[in-house]
């Protein structure tokens, strides 16, 4: 998954919480505490982002005195279950930020507010951002920042293999990962074929076939034609001895990639100050690029945060004055220069913060573009058939006949 990787261990929590027939939440507004009454608003935050958070948060009591917010760091490896386990005793905090991928579950405990489309205009995001959010019609989380990703590749070793622009499409992509490799790559490009995450690698090839995780029916479309499709670009790359067919935990992408082993590989915009500072021999030597275009364009898959408030809080006023704080232009653009996350407000990247920079308008141009992942109860559990299904494919399995044990594997995790 993203940065925001839920624990496996979620799926556990939940089952116990379900069968506890535990709702996460369910309180009434009857105890509410106005926007101007003094009072601490308790919100959790996700590894060093919380540490950043709590430093923003200082600016907003500057504004709001009467409020005190108490921000608690949450690992990322243990936010899923801490949360289920919150949900089932009841202390749950007032709000949340939310990873993209879990939001479909905590949806399904009944545990969210639902969003005032009134005060929070989803025409001020990115779509993607937005629809992430959304389970019939009704939305259960602001977005905050956005995760999306693009391509980075060697300029110099590419020039010297006789291709001088970047590769707009898979092919080109495929052919530029040739060249690598003929003129002494280890590998022409970096591809995970499996293991936790690898989702991310494949969504790429599928949405830019115009395919869907889910279809029309609302059952998985994961053996369709665009599937298939997916399945064999994405092995291509296997087969032509071009990616590395075993996934080592911990392999340095940035360090292969300074040295040319790697030159070319796909991943977020934190990537872009870790080339800076952890390879400063290749400065100018590379460029970011849109993701290749398959017959339907180039489309990312969007992740990130959202803001959300639990059902059971107290303080939803406050928890709304602070969402309404975090995601305007002004302080959606600050937290990019001091975190590197992209802002899911639009007008943001009007913003001065968002002007000086090379890559920053690739993002953008790929946030416009790219597609939500939908928000499943059961993603995680979901993620591991697909990752399943792309190292099978990745080690020589027919595309199709993979694709159709896919479909298989996933329907009984989807609610119809």
């Amino acid at each position: 998954m993203s940065r925001n990787a839920l624990s496996r261990t979620t799926i556990t929590a939940t089952a116990l919480v379900l069968s506890l027939g535990l709702a996460a939440c369910g309180g009434g507004d009857g105890d509410q505490v106005g926007a101007d009454a003094k009072q601490t608003l308790t919100i959790w935050g996700m590894g060093e982002e919380a540490k950043r958070l709590e430093e923003v948060a200082k600016d907003f009591t500057e504004k709001h005195p009467n409020i005190t917010v108490k921000v608690t760091p949450v690992g990322w490896d243990v936010v899923g279950q801490k949360m289920t386990s919150a949900a089932a005793a009841g202390t749950l905090p007032d709000m949340a930020q939310m990873g993209s991928t879990m939001m479909g579950e905590f949806i399904a405990l009944d545990a969210l507010e639902p969003v005032d489309e009134k005060v929070f205009d989803k025409a001020d995001f990115f779509p993607a951002t937005w629809d992430n959010n959304v389970v019939d019609g009704v939305s259960y989380g602001v977005p905050w920042y956005a995760d999306v990703r693009a391509l980075y590749y060697r300029t110099d070793i590419a020039e010297k293999a006789g291709k001088g622009k970047e590769p707009a499409t898979w092919d080109e992509h495929h052919a530029l990962a040739e060249a690598y490799k003929k003129n002494g790559a280890t590998w022409g490009t970096e591809l995970q074929p499996g293991s936790t995450g690898a989702w991310q690698t494949w969504l790429p090839f599928l949405y830019s076939e115009g395919g869907e995780l889910i279809g029309e029916d609302g059952k998985p479309a994961l053996d369709s034609p665009e599937a298939v499709r997916a399945f064999e670009r994405f092995g291509s790359y296997f087969e032509d001895g071009l990616a590395k067919k075993n996934f080592v935990v911990g392999r340095d992408v940035a360090k292969d990639f300074g040295a040319g082993k790697v030159p070319m590989f796909m991943s977020g915009p934190w990537m872009v100050q870790n080339l800076d500072e952890q390879q400063p021999q290749i400065k100018g030597k590379w460029k970011v690029a849109p993701l290749p275009a398959g017959s339907k364009g180039s489309v990312s898959w969007v992740g990130g945060s959202s803001l959300v408030t639990f059902k059971d809080s107290a303080h939803k006023a406050a928890a709304e004055k602070f969402t309404q704080f975090l995601t305007t232009p002004k302080m959606q653009a600050h937290w990019y220069e001091i975190s590197k996350s992209l802002p899911a407000n639009k007008a943001a990247w009007n913003e001065p913060e968002m002007q000086n920079s090379e890559t920053l308008p690739v993002f953008e141009k790929s946030l416009d573009t790219a597609k939500d992942v939908p928000p499943l109860e059961k993603w995680t559990e979901f993620a591991v058939q697909i990752e399943e299904a792309m190292e099978k494919v990745a080690r020589g399995a027919d595309p199709a006949a993979t694709a159709k044990k896919l479909q298989k594997a996933t329907e009984g995790l989807v609610d119809q």
